[in-house]
């Protein structure tokens, strides 16, 4: 298995509609923070999660977060 990939040390703030995401757990997504299929071989896999209204989210891109696949701020400590 592959470590991800820091791939901003920022989180991506979105505004995203009620329904299915799949968040880039890899680092290797381009565009981040949603997965493009570019884990694969990796043996990392995106996470899906759910949004019952729009709202706006800051999604973890340094992939260390603790609450992914939300930012908890780890980006700060690298």
């Amino acid at each position: 298995m592959s470590d991800a990939l820091i791939a901003a040390k920022v989180p991506a703030a979105v505004e995203l509609e009620p329904g299915a995401y799949f968040w880039c757990a890899c680092g290797r997504a381009d565009p981040q923070p949603f997965c493009t299929g570019a884990h694969k071989g990796s043996g990392l896999f995106p996470q899906k999660f759910e949004l019952a209204e729009k709202k706006t989210v800051y999604l973890c891109q340094c992939k260390q977060s603790k609450n992914p696949p939300f930012c908890d701020g780890s980006h700060r400590a690298l």
